[in-house]
């Protein structure tokens, strides 16, 4: 089953991920446009489902350059992050290679981090593998909220920001700028990052890799890439995540584009 990300309610058709966008779209919060595709559906689209393989070519026709990202059954929940352990592919684009990315999501359920950190859980190994296409949003800049210091624990936003995409905090390619904001938005503190590369979706169609690293100016290696405005937008998202999901412990994935904060990913905030 396909359906509209508003329309995913229950994470054991759909997975974490899928249902925590779902109810973030439901509350009027800013989530790029996209579906949850079921375990069913992405079972289906592997196995080369003639339905599935249309309904799938009509998302990509429609939704243009995509992030296709992982949704486990037991992802992005009280008790399993998973962030990092299962595969994120971006900038894709056209139906051949929406099923490719499909399909390595799938596989990324089986890699050895992924088991080790079902193991350490507790988990079942068998992770079932639900998935959600987005409209990828072309960043200028993107990075990583906490609503919980996660050293000191203290009650306060915790934001690391680059510019680009979000792959090069998440995946540590770059020294993200750091910053602390109090609940209401004022700035606690701040510290520039290293910020050498930026991750962009590549411009040629005919490229093997969909994204590629490209090199920052130099004045802007080391200036911040969030100013006061954007730094209020992400206290005022955290805001709307309260109300959203009863609770002030979001571990949240935004980008920028012209101005505008969208909500990417939101987890619980966990310890492991």
């Amino acid at each position: 089953m396909i359906t509209p990300l508003a329309g995913a309610e229950d994470a054991a058709v759909y997975g974490g991920k899928a249902v925590q966008l779902g109810t973030a779209i439901r509350n009027g919060l800013p989530v790029p446009s996209g579906y949850a595709l079921s375990v069913s559906a992405v079972e289906a689209i592997i196995e080369g489902d003639t339905a599935a393989l249309g309904a799938i070519a009509a998302v990509a026709e429609e939704l243009g350059l995509l992030a296709v990202r992982s949704s486990a059954l037991d992802e992005d929940s009280a008790e399993a992050s998973f962030a990092g352990a299962h595969l994120s592919v971006l900038a894709v684009s056209g139906s051949r290679d929406t099923v490719a990315a499909v399909r390595a999501v799938h596989e990324s359920a089986t890699n050895a981090g992924a088991l080790s950190y079902r193991a350490n859980r507790g988990l079942d190994a068998d992770g079932r593998m639900a998935v959600v296409v987005q409209r990828l949003v072309d960043a200028d800049t993107a990075g990583v909220l906490f609503t919980r210091n996660p050293v000191t624990g203290a009650e306060e936003r915790v934001i690391e920001a680059s510019w680009g995409l979000g792959e090069a905090v998440v995946a540590g390619i770059v020294t993200p700028d750091h910053y602390r904001v109090s609940r209401g938005g004022s700035l606690l503190d701040r510290t520039p990052g290293r910020k050498d590369v930026s991750i962009r979706p590549r411009r040629d169609p005919r490229a093997a890799e969909a994204t590629e690293e490209v090199p920052v100016a130099p004045e802007l290696v080391d200036a911040f890439c969030l100013d006061d405005t954007e730094l209020t937008a992400l206290d005022h998202l955290a805001g709307l995540c309260d109300d959203a999901y009863g609770t002030t412990e979001h571990d949240i994935e935004f980008a920028f584009h012209d101005g505008q904060v969208f909500l990417l990913q939101r987890r619980p905030i966990t310890r492991a």
